[in-house]
């Protein structure tokens, strides 16, 4: 732990503040945990008194963090967690307190990303949509089929299926997308707005690839019609979905499954064998890497195929991987860091420096030393150099050489 003289007390009171806050405690309750006065606690969290060395150890165990956590020297992201806290307060969910755990890893995982940025000097490039504004006289699906297009050709994507969405998504648009095990199932993802670091997802890790990808682009949505809203979103809502919801829903199926691709994919297999089949529709919800009840609805949506065809499949119950293994179809490639790539790839750049060492490697991307050394490796050597005999040899890359023409 640094010494006391080398903290700053206004950044150590603010962390304070918000572990007390994320722990849903009272000033009193921790003024009377340390045996000291109200007054005298709040002086530690608006930094005008700096807790002593024993103070900081026992508040880290009692708000359960790790020291390192609290002794922090960065600025905390103030303008996130308090807001995406207060709209979990209003939810009054069961499992609030698993929610309010998710929030606190997910401002973590932001701040990282943040100093890591600053670190490298190497901060992120902002592309985003304009924001639409929501009218009632126009069907809100209706606008997000149109919004799903124009952003598709925004970034040059045409109509055809975006495997690697992900990285899509966070080296073009600029969205920091984190994932949570952290999450209660029910949720499946979060979002918030930052002055500082623009826009954060946070997608529910437990939750297949395919509704992962639709989860982060409906929050996509939020940030084009809720830029500064902070937002939870859980995969059913009991009540009438409001009208920046039926936005965000009909925009990622609308981005996932393009009309004019879907249309034309199932014209072109109809005209082929006359008919479409249930393999068909595997084969078809394969092809965009989206559920089969997402392709289902989609293509019942479009008035392709009979409504109530996924009720029927789901009362026949139809096993869409089942029916992925007798059909022989290939997985997807899967990126199921926590953190984007763009993150490691500034963890291990920084490691490689000498910014960091093994124990900061290990902590930023959140496993033990040796994983950690193995993912630098893994990141820092290319196999795809061919030596003279014709054989493929590993090669450590120089992070630091540049690519630049060197002057005669």
């Amino acid at each position: 732990m640094p010494q006391p003289d080398t903290l700053n007390p206004r950044i150590l009171g603010q962390r304070i503040a918000e572990a007390r806050k994320a722990r849903g405690m009272k000033q009193e309750e921790v003024a009377e945990f340390l045996g000291c006065s109200r007054p005298t606690y709040i002086a530690i969290e608006k930094g005008e008194r700096l807790a002593k060395s024993d103070e900081i150890i026992r508040l880290a165990a009692f708000f359960g963090k790790q020291v390192n956590e609290i002794v922090r020297p960065t600025e905390p992201v103030v303008d996130f967690q308090p807001h995406l806290r207060a709209v979990a307060a209003k939810m009054k969910v069961p499992d609030e307190a698993a929610l309010q755990a998710a929030i606190a890893d997910f401002r973590e995982l932001a701040e990282n990303y943040r100093d890591l940025e600053r670190m490298m000097n190497a901060p992120l490039r902002f592309n985003y949509p304009p924001e639409v504004s929501l009218d009632s006289r126009i069907d809100a699906a209706q606008l997000a089929e149109s919004v799903a297009i124009q952003e598709r050709r925004r970034l040059g994507l045409g109509d055809q299926p975006v495997i690697y969405l992900r990285r899509e998504l966070e080296w073009n648009v600029g969205l920091r997308i984190f994932y949570s095990e952290k999450l209660p199932s029910p949720v499946a993802g979060m979002y918030a707005y930052s002055a500082e670091l623009g826009c954060c997802i946070l997608i529910n890790r437990k939750h297949p690839p395919e509704r992962r990808r639709v989860s982060m682009l409906h929050e996509y949505g939020h940030l084009i019609v809720d830029r500064y809203k902070p937002g939870i979103d859980y995969l059913t809502i009991s009540r009438r979905k409001p009208a920046n919801e039926r936005f965000a829903e009909s925009f990622a199926l609308s981005f996932l499954m393009p009309a004019s691709s879907v249309c034309q994919r199932f014209h072109d297999i109809v005209t082929t064998t006359g008919d479409f089949k249930v393999r068909d529709l595997r084969l078809l919800s394969h092809f965009y890497f989206v559920s089969v009840e997402a392709m289902t609805l989609r293509l019942e949506q479009l008035g392709l195929i009979s409504p109530g065809s996924w009720r029927f499949l789901r009362e026949e119950r139809f096993s869409p991987r089942q029916a992925a293994d007798l059909l022989k179809l290939p997985p997807h490639p899967i990126h199921d860091d926590p953190y984007p790539e763009r993150y490691k790839f500034l963890a291990v750049h920084a490691y490689e420096r000498g910014d960091i060492g093994d124990s900061d490697l290990a902590r930023y991307l959140r496993c033990d030393i040796a994983t950690a050394r193995e993912i630098a490796d893994r990141v820092l050597t290319s196999t795809g150099e061919m030596s003279d005999a014709g054989q493929v040899r590993q090669v450590r890359l120089d992070f630091n050489r540049s690519l630049l023409r060197k002057s005669p």
